[in-house]
C-alpha cells in the first residue's frame, strides 16, 4: 500500500473517532436534559402566619375608685364671742385644752355690775312694797284699778331690770358652747372686748371631715353612706363614710362639695391638712394588664388585641377603671382572653396568627421580640 493511501486511511480513522466522541457527548447532554424535564418542579411554600406572643388573662372583681385630693377639716369650728362688754380679767384654760359644754374659758371684770345689782334689788323691793300697799287699798276701795295696775307695772319693770343686771353678770363668765379643743385665744388678759367680739375658737376634731370637690361628670357616682378611704401625707390611713353630697355646684369650678366623716375618737389625726380620698363606687369584672399591650384602632378607640379560638386577631375597645404601679385594670374584654403582648402592632383585626404562650407580668418590662417580631 502506497504511502498516500495510508495517510488517507489514518486521517479518516481519526475523523471517525472524533465524530464518535462528539456523538457520545451530545447523547449524554440530551439524556441529562430530558431527565431533568421529567422531574417535577418544587412547589412554592405557602406564606406562614405571623408569630405573636399571647398571655391568658382571667377577669377578677375590682373596685372602681373615684380618686380625689381634698382637705381635712374639723367637724365643728365655733368662734366664741363676748356677750357683754368688759375687760378680760383672766383665762381659766390654756390654749389646746379640752373643754366640755359649759366649761369656763375666761371671765371679765365685774366693774360696777355688783353695785347695779344691789341697786336693782332695792328698787324691786320698793316696787313690790308699793304694789302690796296699793293692793290692800284697792281691796278696801280706796285705790282705783288703774292706780293698782300702775304699781304692778313699776314692780315688773324693777324685776326686769334686776334680771338684766344678773344676766350681764352671768355673761362676764365666758363658757364653751360646745365640747372640743381651745384652738385659739383671741383676747389676752387686760384686753377690752365689746359685745360680739371674738374671744376664743373651739374646734371639734371628732369626727374629722375630709372635704373634696367632685367634677360634675362624676357626681352621679357619689351618694351619702358610701365608704371612703383617706390617705394622709404622713402615710397614715383612715376609713370614713360619705356624709354630705351637695346638690348645687360651686360657681366657677362647677364642682360639688362632698364631705366624708372620719372617726377620730383619740384625736390622733390632725385637721387642716391635705389628704387623698378614694371612694369605691362599684365592683366590676376587670383584667390587669400592661399599658404597653394597648393601642388604638382605626376609629381612634383605645383597646387590646386578643386571639380567638380560630387563632384570629380580635380588637376589643376597653376602659381603664383603675391604675396601679404595676399595671392598669380594664373592662371590655371577655372573661377569659388570650391577649397579644408582643407583635400586636404588626397584626390587624381578623388576621390569622401563630400564637405562642408567654407568661408575662403586666407590670414587667416587655421583651423585645418573639420569633424575630418586634413588639
Amino acid at each position: 500500500m502506497s504511502g498516500s493511501v495510508w495517510h488517507r486511511l489514518r486521517a479518516q480513522s481519526r475523523l471517525f473517532i472524533a465524530l464518535g466522541i462528539l456523538i457520545l457527548v451530545v447523547v449524554w447532554i440530551v439524556s441529562g436534559m430530558l431527565g431533568r424535564e421529567t422531574e417535577e418542579a418544587p412547589r412554592a411554600s405557602d406564606p406562614q402566619p405571623m408569630a405573636v406572643a399571647v398571655t391568658a388573662l382571667t377577669a377578677e372583681p375590682v373596685e372602681r375608685l373615684l380618686v380625689l385630693q381634698g382637705r381635712v377639716e374639723p367637724d365643728l369650728r365655733v368662734m366664741v364671742r363676748a356677750e357683754t362688754a368688759g375687760q378680760v380679767a383672766e383665762w381659766a384654760v390654756a390654749r389646746g385644752a379640752r373643754v366640755d359644754v359649759g366649761d369656763e374659758l375666761a371671765n371679765l371684770r365685774m366693774d360696777d355690775r355688783e353695785a347695779r345689782r344691789r341697786q336693782a334689788i332695792a328698787r324691786l323691793r320698793g316696787a313690790e312694797s308699793e304694789y302690796e300697799a296699793a293692793q290692800r287699798l284697792h281691796d278696801q276701795g280706796h285705790v282705783s284699778r288703774t292706780q293698782l295696775e300702775a304699781r304692778e307695772a313699776e314692780r315688773e319693770a324693777a324685776r326686769a331690770e334686776l334680771e338684766a343686771v344678773e344676766l350681764d353678770i352671768r355673761n362676764t363668765r365666758i363658757v364653751a358652747p360646745v365640747a372640743g379643743i381651745v384652738n385659739q385665744r383671741l383676747a389676752d388678759r387686760g384686753d377690752f372686748v365689746s359685745r360680739g367680739d371674738p374671744v376664743a375658737e373651739v374646734v371639734d376634731n371628732d369626727p374629722l371631715l375630709a372635704v373634696v370637690h367632685v367634677p360634675q361628670h362624676q357626681i352621679g357616682r357619689v351618694e351619702p353612706g358610701q365608704p371612703a378611704r383617706i390617705r394622709f401625707l404622713d402615710r397614715r390611713r383612715a376609713e370614713g363614710e360619705v356624709r354630705f353630697v351637695s346638690r348645687v355646684a360651686e360657681s366657677g369650678t362647677q364642682t360639688f362639695r362632698v364631705e366624708i366623716a372620719v372617726p377620730n375618737p383619740d384625736e390622733a389625726l390632725p385637721s387642716g391638712i391635705s389628704a387623698g380620698v378614694e371612694i369605691p363606687t362599684a365592683v366590676l369584672q376587670a383584667h390587669k394588664l400592661s399599658p404597653a399591650w394597648m393601642g388604638l384602632d382605626d376609629a381612634g378607640r383605645v383597646g387590646v388585641k386578643t386571639v380567638d379560638a380560630a387563632d384570629r386577631v380580635v380588637f376589643h375597645a376597653v376602659e381603664v377603671i383603675r391604675a396601679a404601679a404595676d399595671g392598669v385594670w380594664v373592662t371590655g374584654l371577655p372573661e377569659t382572653a388570650r391577649v397579644i403582648t408582643i407583635g400586636h402592632g404588626f397584626v390587624t383585626d381578623g388576621e390569622r396568627v401563630r400564637p405562642q404562650a408567654a407568661q408575662v407580668d403586666p407590670g414587667a418590662a416587655v421583651p423585645e421580640s418573639v420569633d424575630g417580631a418586634a413588639p
